[in-house]
């Protein structure tokens, strides 16, 4: 996806918030905090960090707590996300946040990135689209 393809959706300031967000992330069990900055097409940005649970099966992702908040707050057009994770590789969304994402948009545009690890270099952030990550999404069309 080239940068001349479409007008940023402000990728700085999206960054900063996710990796703000995943500083509170609540992580205790697998200790990998995640944040999740969404902007919408009015221009507001929603952020998310996941939150664990003893029981893993409710933990909640950093991009889903950022989508619960998006409609939370009456909104339903997200147009980019940059999800913050940290270690070697700046990590993609797992295929249930996947999911969540296209119930509201298929051609989202992700920007994943890295906190920096003491001691090591930042990975290069990469840049997506949900369509990539999740080709042929299951849509609520189908159901009909």
């Amino acid at each position: 996806m080239s940068t001349g393809e479409r007008q940023s959706p402000g990728w700085e300031e999206l960054a900063a918030a996710a990796l703000e967000v995943r500083r509170r992330a609540y992580a205790p069990y697998s200790g990998y905090q995640v944040g999740a900055a969404l902007r919408v097409r009015s221009g507001r940005v929603f952020t998310g960090c996941n939150v664990e649970n003893a029981t893993y099966g409710l933990t909640v992702c950093a991009e889903r707590s950022a989508v619960l908040q998006m409609i939370a707050a009456g909104e339903k057009d997200p147009v980019a996300v940059v999800v913050a994770t940290r270690g070697p590789v700046a990590a993609a969304p797992c295929g249930m946040c996947r999911q969540t994402l296209a119930e509201f948009a298929v051609d989202l545009h992700i920007r994943l990135i890295a906190a920096p690890v003491e001691g090591e270099e930042t990975p290069t952030p990469r840049d997506t689209s949900l369509a990539e990550l999740l080709p042929q999404a299951f849509r609520g069309d189908a159901l009909a």
